[in-house]
């Protein structure tokens, strides 16, 4: 079945113009929790010159990729892939980005350290680690709507919820990852990119 977010539609243009300035002019990207697919379909067709590969944990996102992925017809829409961020290693072991949408508050924080782990294996030296979503920050009020996500998270996982970004930051040092970049986004979200070290 072919799956369809409202958000993802909303958010795929805003994102690809950050990608624009930081992605590899060609080489391989991957894209952990990919979801729908729609992104992969969208930036498969943005970065011609890239790889697009997508991955998803889920059978019924990796069915709806399958599905975005045969619609486009690009050949740079790489066949999707399972890969769940605790498993290792994952079936994509080496790439020259990474791309990672709105999974870190949707998922224990625990999930958030295996795809760092995961990032320092796959990336090498310059290579960014992409990230979209809402965060907390330690100096800043957190928007209105964004408290009222986060209260909705929790009420569907006590694990779940909005990470500190200063948090993700320092397990992301700890790897050997520089923080370079922080893009305020539509609807209170962040795009934040980390290079490897």
């Amino acid at each position: 079945m072919k799956l369809f977010s409202a958000a993802a539609e909303r958010n795929k243009a805003p994102f690809a113009q950050v990608l624009k300035t930081v992605l590899p002019e060609t080489g391989l990207v991957l894209e952990i929790a990919g979801g729908t697919g729609q992104h992969a379909a969208f930036m498969s067709a943005q970065f011609p010159n890239l790889q697009w590969q997508p991955a998803e944990r889920h059978e019924r996102e990796l069915a709806s990729m399958h599905m975005y992925r045969e619609e486009s017809g690009l050949e740079n829409f790489l066949t999707p892939v399972q890969i769940d961020v605790f498993d290792q290693p994952w079936a994509v072991e080496q790439a020259d980005a990474m791309v990672c949408m709105n999974m870190i508050h949707i998922s224990p924080w625990d999930a958030t350290l295996k795809l760092l782990d995961g990032a320092s294996r796959a990336l090498s030296t310059g290579a960014p680690l992409c990230l979209y979503g809402p965060y907390r920050r330690k100096d800043q009020p957190t928007a209105e709507s964004n408290e009222g996500f986060d209260q909705s998270l929790k009420s569907r996982d006590p694990s779940w919820g909005l990470r500190y970004l200063e948090d993700v930051s320092s397990e992301a040092k700890e790897r050997g990852f520089e923080l370079t970049l922080i893009q305020p986004m539509p609807a209170n979200n962040l795009t934040v990119v980390f290079t490897r070290n």
